[in-house]
């Protein structure tokens, strides 16, 4: 029994004062059973995906997806946690419960609320994600770790930062067109590519516009049954699934391969029954402008070392062979921990029901793929999407 999205909830991202973790998990399960158009009482079984590792005074918070309707207590709620893949790893747990035939209807929501922590403490609270006995003292926190993966891939294959610059201003130029990104804003090449006293150096060869944003929001999806999707007004399909979970400790593997990446992507396209080729986008991880380069190496766009060709060459833009990050990517999205696997399975959605907004609607997108990735390439998903009604 497989299943499909049949409804979606989706905050802005970005600084949100007015809103708490409470406030943000029942804003969006209420407007994902509304467009769903289903009543808390017909729901099965809750999956919340939220990170929190001390951004969040409040933690079990589970139970707070109950606050947003009075008939969804009592129905089983389970928080689940996997570094930056939550979203996820929340997403797939509520896949293998209608698979199982355990749930009909599961509600899957993802939040964080990261900009009410002091600056300091983000970092540290990141950097948990990491292998704490050989990572705990990177400079940099999260972003350290990653300028060390770029400044390994530059000696490895050549200095690349007019490459990451670009993936930079792909994204930043696609989330102009996406009203839930919490950066809309043109950067352009030059900006991206030259170190200024608005874009320093952040960590190794990495600068403030080779990393992803810090923010608050939420996203959430109702997924059903096949049977059930297909009497719904609109439904969106799980093709194929992979989770692959590598060794935490960065020493325990070569860290320019993304090699869990790599077996996630190749068994979620086989047993979708599909090639990189058949699809029509691809949301990708680039919590790093790295990240997305070694991830077109990981996905099979390019071969090992050769990830500066999809952009250079033009192949990920949005008018490519394979666009990435219509959505603008974490890069301009922002990256609210829990909430973003949740929030590139909305996105994808929308793209394969047409009704992603104006400027970011692809033409006759039939095949999404997913990647989002928990830490240095540890935790990775993948989903391939196809609507089915």
């Amino acid at each position: 029994m497989s299943a499909a999205i049949v409804g979606w909830a989706h905050t802005p991202f970005g600084k949100q004062d007015a809103e708490t973790i409470e406030s943000l998990i029942v804003r969006v399960t209420t407007d994902a059973l509304v467009d769903a158009g289903i009543t808390a009482d017909q729901v099965d079984e809750i999956v919340l995906g939220h990170f929190n590792a001390g951004f969040s005074a409040q933690d079990f918070t589970a139970s707070l997806v109950l606050q947003a309707d009075p008939a969804l207590r009592f129905k089983p709620a389970t928080r689940v946690e996997n570094a930056c893949a939550t979203g996820s790893a929340a997403v797939q747990q509520g896949v293998r419960a209608i698979k199982a035939g355990a749930a009909k209807i599961v509600l899957v929501v993802g939040v964080e609320q990261m900009t009410t922590t002091p600056g300091p403490e983000i970092g540290k609270n990141l950097l948990k994600a990491s292998y704490l006995p050989e990572e705990g003292a990177t400079q940099g926190g999260f972003a350290g770790v990653f300028g060390g993966i770029a400044a390994a891939y530059f000696q490895r294959h050549g200095d690349q930062s007019d490459a990451l610059a670009m993936i930079a201003a792909k994204n930043h130029k696609n989330g102009v067109d996406n009203p839930y990104a919490q950066m809309r804003k043109d950067l352009g090449f030059a900006f991206c590519r030259e170190e200024s006293e608005k874009n320093p150096y952040v960590a190794g060869p990495l600068k403030r516009t080779d990393c992803s944003l810090v923010s608050d929001g939420a996203a959430a999806i109702v997924l059903a049954d096949e049977e059930t999707a297909l009497t719904m007004r609109r439904a969106v399909g799980f093709r194929g699934t992979a989770h692959v979970q590598d060794f935490l400790p960065v020493s325990k593997r070569d860290i320019l391969r993304f090699e869990g990446a790599t077996r996630a992507w190749q068994q979620a396209l086989s047993a979708a029954g599909v090639t990189l080729d058949d699809l029509s986008f691809v949301e990708t991880h680039d919590c790093f402008t790295i990240a997305e380069l070694l991830e077109y190496e990981a996905m099979g766009l390019t071969k090992e070392g050769d990830g500066a060709r999809a952009i250079k060459e033009g192949w990920t833009q949005k008018d490519g062979k394979l666009p990435v990050n219509v959505s603008g990517g974490l890069k301009a999205k922002g990256h609210p921990i829990g909430a973003t696997g949740v929030s590139m399975h909305v996105l994808s959605a929308m793209q394969l029901v047409g009704e992603a907004p104006e400027g970011m609607q692809l033409k006759d997108a039939r095949l999404g793929g997913i990647f989002n990735m928990g830490g240095s390439a540890v935790a990775n998903y993948v989903s391939v999407l196809e609507r089915i009604k």
